[in-house]
C-alpha cells in the first residue's frame, strides 16, 4: 500500500534583512544621552549642590573677606573673591561627570548602550557633548549669579568690581567655562577607570591632593610645576589679579583644555579595546 507524505510549507522567522537596519546616528545618541541625564535624580541633586556651594559659599567668603580685609593682606580682588565658591563647586560638577559614565558600568546598562550605539566613539562623544552642554549652562549661571551676589556682599566694606573694568567679564565667563572643563575631565576619568570611587578619588587627587603636595617641595621645583599644573593653569582664567609665576589667563585655560582632550582620547582608546563589562 502506497503512502503519501504531506509536506507543509514553513516560514523561517529571523532577523530583518540588513537593508532595513539603520545604525544609530550621533543625533540619536545625543538625544538618548540627554534623556538619561535629565531623568536621573542624581543630576538634579548634584546641580543643586553646585548652585548652593558656588553662590552660597561665594557670598559668605565675599562678606567675611571684605569685613576683615586690611593692610598686609595682599591685593584686593573682588571678582575672584566672589567666585571663591567655584573651588568647591568644581567638585560637585565633577561627581556628576563621573556618574554620567560609571553609573552605567555599575548597573550593567553600558551593554545596552553599546548595543544601541555600536560605535563606541560616537557613544562617548554624545555623552561628552550632552554633559558638556549641561556643565557650561550650569557653570555660567552660577558664575554670573555668584559674581553679582558677591559684589552685593562686598559693597559698603571694600571696593567692588564692575563688568566694565579690565578682565572682570573675562573672569566671570571663564568661571563657567572652567567648571565645565573640570566636569569633562571627570567624564574622562570615569571612562578610563570605570569605577565611581576610583574616578572620584583620581579627580580629587588632581584638583586638591597633588597641588597640596607641591607646597612641601623647594621653590625651585614647586614654582615651575605649579605654573604648568593643568588645573592651576586653568584657574588663571578666573583671576583678575594674578601672580607673576602664572600663565596668561587664556593660555592657562588652553592648557587645561588640552589636558582634558588628552584624557578623553585615552578614554576613547580604552573604551574601544575593553569589553563592555565593568570588571
Amino acid at each position: 500500500m502506497a503512502s503519501t507524505i504531506l509536506q507543509v510549507p514553513t516560514t523561517v522567522i529571523g532577523p530583518p534583512p540588513a537593508a532595513g537596519y539603520r545604525p544609530a546616528t550621533f543625533a540619536n545618541a545625543f538625544l538618548s544621552e540627554w534623556t538619561k541625564i535629565r531623568t536621573l535624580r542624581s543630576t538634579f541633586f548634584t546641580l543643586a549642590a553646585t548652585v548652593a556651594f558656588v553662590v552660597g559659599l561665594g557670598a559668605l567668603i565675599s562678606y567675611e573677606s571684605s569685613v576683615h580685609f586690611g593692610p598686609g593682606n595682599g591685593t584686593w580682588d573682588p571678582t575672584s573673591t566672589s567666585l571663591s565658591g567655584l573651588v568647591i563647586g568644581q567638585l560637585t560638577i565633577a561627581v556628576l561627570g563621573v556618574l554620567a559614565i560609571t553609573s552605567e558600568y555599575s548597573t550593567g546598562m553600558i551593554r545596552t548602550s553599546l548595543a544601541a550605539v555600536p560605535r563606541r566613539g560616537r557613544l562617548l562623544a554624545a555623552k561628552a557633548a550632552v554633559f558638556g552642554a549641561v556643565a557650561v549652562v550650569t557653570g555660567e549661571l552660577v558664575s554670573w549669579v555668584a559674581f553679582f551676589v558677591g559684589q552685593l556682599m562686598i559693597s559698603g566694606h571694600q571696593p567692588t568690581a564692575s563688568l566694565g573694568q579690565p578682565d572682570v567679564a573675562r573672569a566671570v565667563v571663564g568661571g563657567g567655562l572652567y567648571i565645565a572643563l573640570i566636569g569633562l575631565m571627570a567624564v574622562a576619568a570615569g571612562t578610563i577607570l570605570r569605577y565611581t570611587a576610583a574616578a572620584i578619588t583620581a579627580v580629587i587627587g588632581v584638583l586638591f591632593v597633588l597641588p597640596g603636595v607641591l607646597e612641601a617641595l623647594p621653590n625651585s621645583w614647586r614654582l615651575p610645576v605649579e605654573k604648568y599644573w593643568p588645573t592651576g593653569a586653568g584657574e588663571q582664567v578666573l583671576m583678575v589679579t594674578r601672580d607673576a609665576n602664572t600663565l596668561p589667563a587664556w593660555l592657562g585655560f588652553g592648557e587645561l583644555a588640552l589636558f582634558v582632550a588628552v584624557l578623553l582620547a585615552l578614554g576613547y582608546f580604552l573604551l574601544q579595546r575593553r569589553d563592555a563589562g565593568g570588571k
